[in-house]
């Protein structure tokens, strides 16, 4: 029963919302949803709010007193939703594609209604045996071998954190599980590499290790922006004769900026004979590998120590779902397992307690919308769908090639192009001191016009110092008359643009 305000009997008691109530709010969450996704190419990509307008918007009190579902739902509809940037819209083409399907979207509200919480697989018996189901899944879906285990992370930061500090426990002698590292003699500084476009998780995950950004040691690049395999072999023989202690390597298969591909093989070759641990961070990249012609560019990536990749990137999983595997289970166990008595139980080594193999001891139930994201689209559904954004990548490439007043600044293996407009009235001032600086102000004005537009959202880069624009491809809903829209919108965007 509701009053005359719409305040129900459960609300001003001491239960939870009866179900009956939940199933008739749920039916009417659904359709909000539904319709969203239903209208959302009729919204502005980014919405037209400046910082701070939402929140001052808002009650800057809690309410001391319920307030009905109506009145909750209309302040989402008319300060949430409109406020937000739209991630699932087809022109948002920034960053990284982080889409949720609506499989998965499904998938996640069921998850939060079972609230199973992963910790150990007596409080979690099906979710436990699931999550190693659906692991095992992917890693036969990205093409690696049976060596591989793994689980599903948060973000692809933390995946790579668990794995640095797995990578520093199996040093010989060192035992910072418990000693530490702080006041120390005698240990010598540790040192991990990866390249010069490397993620900035990488040195989070340093920082967070006790190696510091000091003992980070970035790898220059080619001309392609992949690691240099023989001056990383270089430097750590720089390093060792220098007192360092050289533990880690981080490839990238799909670089923030411009999704290069380093040559894991050789990066694997190295760290096999210096006794160092190879992690992969295929956070974007890895996707690609569900696409059988394109595994030969993850060549030697099976040879890793750990892997990361991420489907809330581009599987189109909803947000937060990053799989990290390994080959070495044992390392991360003997790395973290702690294991108080009032976390013991009598299934003992038969059964698979994740909170042993990571930081956290509560973890979320986020293999049931990938089982089901999985089982809708199918292994071969979800490889045609990441065909095509490549396809759609090469065919927008194709477009920037043809014209003289743009120019392409990275190679596509995947679905992300990165490039900038040089328009002629500067392609002859090459010795020109402020010619960089120009162009950039050039090309920062046009992606400021095509974000205002709404129809398109992008994001940009520095490649080898040069202002570079993004567009990043993945979202299924997206199409190629999305794409032209975005091309046109640039080229109209150069024409008014003063340079």
């Amino acid at each position: 029963m509701t009053d005359e305000r719409g305040i129900t009997d459960a609300q001003r008691g001491l239960s939870d919302m009866s179900p009956s109530e939940f199933r008739a709010a749920a039916h009417r969450v659904a359709d909000l949803v539904a319709d969203y996704l239903e209208g959302i190419e009729s919204r502005a990509v980014f919405p037209s709010v400046r910082p701070g307008e939402v929140r001052s918007a808002l009650p800057q009190e809690p309410p001391r007193e319920p307030e009905p579902l109506d009145a909750i739902l209309s302040d989402y509809a008319r300060l949430i939703e409109p406020n937000l940037t739209h991630w699932q819209h087809p022109g948002f083409m920034a960053y990284f594609a982080s889409v949720a399907s609506g499989p998965g979207i499904l998938g996640e509200w069921i998850a939060a209604s079972l609230n199973s919480n992963v910790m150990f697989w007596r409080v979690a018996p099906a979710s436990t045996e699931l999550e190693q189901t659906v692991v095992g899944w992917l890693r036969q879906m990205l093409g690696l071998p049976e060596g591989f285990d793994g689980m599903f992370m948060d973000t692809a930061s933390m995946s790579t954190l668990t794995a640095v500090l797995a990578a520093r426990h199996v040093l010989p002698g060192l035992d910072a599980r418990d000693e530490g590292l702080a006041g120390r003699p005698g240990i010598g500084r540790l040192r991990l590499y990866c390249s010069t476009e490397t993620h900035s998780s990488i040195e989070k995950a340093a920082i967070a290790a006790g190696v510091g950004r000091a003992g980070v040691r970035k790898i220059p690049v080619d001309a392609d922006y992949r690691m240099r395999p023989e001056l990383l072999e270089a430097a750590i023989a720089e390093d060792r004769a220098a007192g360092f202690w050289p533990f880690c390597a981080v490839a990238t298969l799909g670089t923030t900026s411009s999704t290069s591909v380093d040559p894991v093989g050789a990066i694997a070759s190295i760290c096999e004979r210096e006794g160092i641990w190879l992690h992969v961070d295929a956070a974007y990249g890895g996707s690609a590998a569900l696409v059988p012609e394109m595994r030969p560019d993850f060549s030697g990536w099976e040879r890793a120590d750990s892997i990361v990749v991420n489907p809330h990137k581009w599987m189109f999983t909803p947000f937060d779902a990053s799989l990290l595997l390994f080959r070495r289970p044992e390392a991360f166990r003997e790395a973290f397992r702690i294991v108080p008595e009032y976390l013991r139980t009598p299934e003992g080594e038969v059964a698979r307690n994740f909170n042993e193999y990571g930081i956290q001891l509560g973890r979320r139930f986020r293999a049931l919308k990938m089982w089901i994201h999985i089982r809708w689209f199918g292994a071969d559904g979800m490889a045609r769908r990441i065909r095509e954004h490549c396809r759609q990548a090469r065919e927008l490439a194709s477009w920037i090639d043809a014209e003289e007043d743009w120019e392409r600044l990275a190679p596509v293996p995947f679905s992300t192009v990165c490039f900038r407009h040089r328009p002629a009235s500067l392609r002859g001032a090459e010795g020109d001191p402020n010619l960089e600086k120009r162009l950039e102000s050039h090309n920062e004005a046009i992606l400021e016009a095509v974000n205002r537009t709404g129809r398109i959202f992008l994001s940009h880069t520095k490649l080898a110092g040069r202002y570079t624009l993004r567009v990043a491809l993945g979202n299924p809903r997206a199409r190629e008359e999305h794409v032209r829209l975005c091309w046109d919108l640039l080229r109209e965007a150069a024409r008014v643009v003063t340079v």
